[in-house]
């Protein structure tokens, strides 16, 4: 079967209601300080039996249909996925300018960014169906920028991967708590994420000696695994079918590396 086909089928298959069918979802609510969060956790609940848990961050948006469904598909492989929101119960950005200005806040204040970040894998870790062992986070686009900040406040995670992650500036030294082996998969031609980041970012984890790994796709934009960006250009977003396929596959691999 050509790839383009295998493509489809994969995107069709993920992405329809039957293929999530013997998902067991529900929406969570919990605090971090004095606000109330409300995540989305989703497990299959056939089996009673411990397992990986993965905690999902958003886009700059917030909490969207787009990453409930990705909690859905990580259910569908057998793990526990609870996807956190860092904005707040109700805080859902209605245009790029307001997600830009919303999720500025929390790239300027990095240790909120992590304690809103951490108050999710807390949830996730506190479930009876996970083993809080085999813990790991993935973040789209603003939510890759958080779950690096929770690698590098020191949680116990044994994988961290970001999918057209933002790389900001670390706090210097930051890197040296981090437990967890790093993945990045990268739009080369992300008007976001700049080449001077790229390298700023690899300085630092080979600094301080972190298993890491960069993947970056040629000629592939920003936001290159949402379905919904279409393949118009807007404001340098664009779905990429070959590497949104490619980079859920060996995010899959990656995740039998580390918890084997």
């Amino acid at each position: 079967m050509k790839r383009s086909l295998w493509i489809f089928v994969f995107t069709t298959l993920l992405f329809s209601p039957a293929a999530r069918a013997a998902v067991h979802t529900e929406t969570v609510e919990y605090r971090q300080g004095d606000k109330t969060l409300e995540g989305y956790l989703a497990y299959d609940d056939a089996s009673p039996a411990k397992r990986p848990g993965v905690l999902v961050v958003h886009e700059w948006k917030g909490l969207d249909e787009y990453v409930k469904r990705r909690a859905e598909q990580l259910a569908g492989l057998g793990y526990v996925a609870f996807a956190a929101d860092i904005y707040g119960k109700g805080v859902r950005p209605k245009t790029h300018e307001e997600a830009g200005a919303i999720s500025a806040s929390y790239r300027n204040d990095k240790e909120l960014m992590r304690a809103r970040t951490r108050a999710g894998l807390d949830v996730l870790a506190a479930h009876p169906l996970v083993d809080a062992s085999r813990l790991a986070a993935i973040g789209y686009c603003f939510g890759g920028a958080a779950v690096l900040e929770l690698a590098r406040s020191g949680a116990d995670l044994r994988g961290v991967v970001t999918f057209h992650g933002v790389l900001d500036p670390p706090v210097p030294g930051a890197a040296r708590n981090i437990k967890a082996k790093i993945r990045l998969f990268h739009g080369a031609a992300d008007p976001y994420v700049s080449p001077e980041a790229v390298r700023a970012f690899e300085d630092e984890m080979k600094a301080a000696g972190v298993d890491y790994r960069i993947v970056s796709y040629p000629g592939v934009a920003h936001s290159f695994t949402v379905p919904n960006n279409g393949a118009a250009p807007t404001k340098g977003m664009v779905y990429d079918e070959k590497a949104d396929f490619d980079s859920w596959q060996k995010m899959q691999e990656f995740f039998a590396e580390i918890f084997a």
